[in-house]
């Protein structure tokens, strides 16, 4: 028996006899060798037999390898990279395509907004619709919503609660707001641009998760930019919208007044407007905008080119008291008597609103009593004036008010120079000033749109200036007729004076003045206009 290391040994001077004496090409004898080699649990025999390797076969091996896994990883990279890019195009157009089809659906019949504001605003429906109140401007208005008017863009004007707004859901209602859509406007951008989007069924790119792999995402911008790509979003589909459908979609902002009067509110009606003009133009998208102020057509009127302007006003007698037959008869369904309308529209005029609160009540005279007196306390809360008495901190907020208070009474006088306030057949004549003339009456040109703002005065599209509404003018009567009225009025206005005089005057006080002294003052001839004061003092009497 040997020693393992003898056979080793062996195994070593008999591997090469064996090779050599091997049938070329034929395998199988190394094969049985390679099979038949011993193997070693040393680590000194492992390396010993591993040394014996050819050192070109080791090189030779590891650049292989590593070209293999070069290749390897190369291709592996590629792949990816091919496939995340592949993939990153298709979800980048898919979501753009999906946008624009957001959008379109948007414009489809059955909006749910117009469903929402129709409850709101207490817009007859069928089977009901027989209570609605046809006005001449219904027609119109229809044709603009519809599409059949196109071309221009339109403003609304009107005081609150005359039925604007009422009659623009009507007009959707017909339609079933098929490519309409409407929201109401606010005086923070972020917020407009919310209620834009909402309306548009448009997110802004803030779903988008390609932002996630990028430094700056699309929606690092400003509520003004955001605007305008909605815009730039809503013009591909109006296009499309008007190769199908052979007419123009319908964009409804309502309440436009609520936009701030500043420099940011400026640039978002001058963004909105040239939108409205390039596509008035086209016949791709007709604007509407709704507004209770003035001074939001002051702002558009400045680029208008293509922009309508349609003023609703009060309903005449007539119509204002068949309004008030319908409603009365819709919800207590009971006739009411000739008279009783007659003495309820003398009170409240043809406001669609007192009208409606009106109807709903009881007791309907009580009703139109607490109208007025809920107008007067408006007015008062607003407007008051504090009389001679009046502190000078105050000053700022009486001029305000008195001059409020110096227009009411003018319209009050104008209204005994009028040969006629009452029409048979229309109703109320209220009296009225050019916008110019009301501003020299009050002295100040920049209280009018403040006044008109708050709705204590009107400025109608025409630049007449008026009270908010009949039981507004009725309250003006009251205040005026108060005992007192007029001399209390002036006395504020001479507090005012006095107060601005004493502001404007320097007071010189002269200390140290001798018994029996003098101060001499004179301005002697000079080019910088200086007073010398000399002190003469009193002579001793000798």
């Amino acid at each position: 028996m040997l020693p393992p290391g003898a056979r080793l040994a062996l195994f070593r001077l008999s591997a090469p006899y064996k090779r050599a004496n091997a049938t070329p090409g034929y395998s199988a004898g190394r094969f049985r060798l390679a099979r038949h080699r011993p193997f070693s649990t040393t680590k000194a025999a492992r390396n010993q037999i591993g040394s014996d390797a050819p050192q070109n076969e080791d090189k030779q091996s590891l650049l292989s390898k590593m070209g293999e896994a070069a290749a390897t990883t190369f291709a592996s990279v590629l792949v990816l990279g091919i496939g995340f890019a592949a993939a990153g195009y298709a979800y980048h157009k898919s979501y753009k395509y999906i946008q624009l089809k957001k959008i379109e659906n948007a414009f489809e019949p059955g909006d749910p907004v117009l469903v929402l504001a129709a409850v709101a605003k207490d817009v007859p429906a069928p089977p009901n619709s027989e209570h609605w109140v046809m006005r001449e401007e219904q027609g119109k208005i229809d044709k603009i919503i519809d599409g059949t008017d196109m071309g221009h863009y339109h403003l609304i004007m009107g005081e609150k609660g005359s039925g604007k707004s009422s009659m623009i859901l009507e007009a959707m209602r017909k339609i079933d707001g098929e490519g309409c859509a409407m929201f109401e406007a606010h005086a923070d951008l972020e917020i407009f641009r919310i209620r834009l989007g909402k309306a548009l069924d448009y997110e802004f790119h803030e779903d988008y998760i390609g932002a996630y792999f990028s430094e700056r995402g699309p929606r690092e911008s400003t509520a003004l930019l955001d605007i305008e790509r909605a815009m730039n979003k809503l013009e591909k589909v109006a296009l499309l919208h008007r190769e199908k459908r052979k007419k123009p979609l319908i964009i409804i902002i309502n309440q436009t007044h609520l936009i701030r009067n500043d420099e940011d509110g400026k640039d978002l009606l001058e963004l909105l407007q040239q939108r409205a003009e390039q596509w008035a133009a086209a016949n791709l998208v007709t604007m509407i905008f709704n507004t209770d102020d003035y001074w939001v057509y002051e702002r558009l009127k400045q680029l208008a080119t293509r922009m309508e302007v349609m003023s609703i006003t009060d309903l005449p007698k007539k119509q204002a008291m068949t309004a008030l037959e319908k409603y009365r008869h819709r919800y207590f369904a009971e006739k009411v008597d000739k008279s009783l309308l007659e003495e309820v529209y003398d009170r409240i005029g043809g406001r669609l609103s007192f009208l409606n609160r009106v109807a709903r009540s009881h007791n309907m005279l009580a009703t139109c009593d607490r109208i007025k007196e809920i107008e007067k306390t408006w007015f008062l809360n607003q407007c008051w004036i504090l009389g001679s008495e009046m502190d000078d901190d105050v000053m700022d907020q009486q001029k305000w008010a008195s001059a409020a208070m110096v227009l009411a009474l003018a319209l009050v006088d104008k209204e005994e120079e009028m040969e006629l306030t009452y029409d048979a057949e229309n109703g109320h004549v209220l009296p009225s000033y050019a916008m110019h003339k009301a501003q020299e009456i009050m002295t100040r040109a920049d209280y009018i749109r403040d006044l008109d703002r708050l709705n204590l005065f009107t400025i109608t599209s025409a630049a007449q200036v008026r009270a908010s509404s009949v039981p507004m003018h009725r309250a003006f009567r009251e205040i005026c007729a108060e005992t007192g009225f007029r001399e209390f009025l002036q006395d504020t206005i001479d507090r005012i004076a006095a107060i601005e005089s004493l502001g404007r005057t320097r007071e010189l006080v002269a200390k140290d003045l001798v018994l029996g002294g003098k101060y001499h003052i004179t301005k002697p001839m000079s080019l910088d206009g200086r007073v010398e004061v000399k002190l003469e003092e009193k002579k001793d009497d000798k």
